[in-house]
């Protein structure tokens, strides 16, 4: 059925799609929708970071921003859902267009810039046992390099309750210095501060970081060490890549600035989950993020050392059954 749906869907703007795929998934529609897609099965779930999970089946941070959608989408399948990414204030994000479609590629690139509508307005709506959420923050815009540990500190305190973990946005590389923060100094100061903040809630909310697939060996290096020294409960790898290798679209749209998901970050991401599952020698829960379009490639990266697996582009390029079709391709 989506792929008669799907010319349709392309021939909008790709934000505007999105915009209307949200509003219909925010609809009563749950139970129906969990009646299509669900797959229940006890032989899925897994544990990550003291939290066991449905399914290791996850949709990654940037597809509901303020939580509008959540039931929605947790009945598709999903293990669990990361919102966000929210800031301390409202921003609209960069200027349209924004979100451009690689269909060749099967790949998106995006420079949204964390629109949402900040922190005090969320209000998650998510009313159903089917899966974990978890709460992705990041530094507003005009925040100082200087000052975003107040941001993510004050974001800590306000979503824990209402998450079962915490991600820290360090990565995106669509708002200006963000990925500063991934640098040896930078990324030890400000763990170091979110592990003191986490330490005065009165529960204990895991807080995982995500990672750009653009750094080095020794630059993932000093985040395994600070993530090490502070105590954080995992890392989600990998955020979208400003590279362009391999691309076989147009070169006018491969030239647009911003974040490459989809199928082009599939290998590297692979290659950074097997690099961390060694480096730590398993210890380190890994949330596998890139390319994870079907079961090959989820299968791919939890055999790589992954504990659970978000989709994005996937859902975009596959539709609403590609969970389905994936932990069915995962319980053989």
């Amino acid at each position: 059925m989506y792929r008669l749906i799907r010319p349709v869907l392309f021939r909008l703007d790709p934000e505007q799609a999105h915009h209307i795929t949200l509003r219909l998934l925010a609809l009563p529609i749950a139970p129906l929708l969990a009646a299509l897609f669900d797959v229940p099965d006890a032989r899925l779930r897994v544990t990550a970071f003291g939290l066991t999970f449905r399914n290791p089946i996850g949709l990654a941070a940037g597809y509901d921003k303020n939580g509008r959608a959540l039931d929605g989408l947790a009945a598709l399948g999903f293990g669990h859902l990361e919102a966000g990414t929210l800031t301390r204030r409202a921003q609209p994000g960069n200027p349209r267009p924004r979100i451009f479609r690689l269909p060749t590629d099967e790949a998106l690139i995006n420079r949204m810039g964390f629109p949402n509508d900040g922190v005090d307005s969320f209000a998650p709506r998510l009313n159903c046992a089917r899966a974990r959420l978890g709460i992705n923050i990041g530094k507003s815009k005009d925040t100082p390099l200087d000052r975003a540990a107040d941001d993510y500190c004050a974001l800590l305190r306000q979503v824990a309750p209402q998450a079962d973990y915490v991600a820290v946005n360090v990565s995106s590389p669509n708002t200006p210095g963000l990925r500063q923060l991934q640098s040896k100094q930078a990324v030890g100061d400000l763990l170091r501060e979110v592990a003191a903040t986490r330490a005065e809630l009165p529960r204990r909310v895991p807080v995982l970081i995500k990672v750009a697939p653009d750094l080095s060996w020794p630059e993932l290096d000093d985040v395994l060490e600070a993530i090490a020294q502070t105590g954080l409960d995992g890392i989600i790898a990998a955020n979208t890549t400003v590279g362009r290798e391999g691309l076989r679209s147009p070169e006018s749209l491969c030239a647009e600035s911003g974040g490459l998901s989809g199928r082009p970050l599939r290998a590297r991401s692979t290659e950074m989950i097997r690099y961390i599952y060694r480096h730590t020698e398993g210890r380190l829960p890994i949330v596998g993020v890139g390319g994870v379009n079907g079961p090959a490639a989820a299968l791919e990266k939890l055999e790589a050392g992954a504990t659970l697996v978000q989709v994005y582009t996937g859902l975009v390029y596959e539709g609403p059954g590609v969970v389905r079709q994936i932990l069915r391709g995962l319980l053989g």
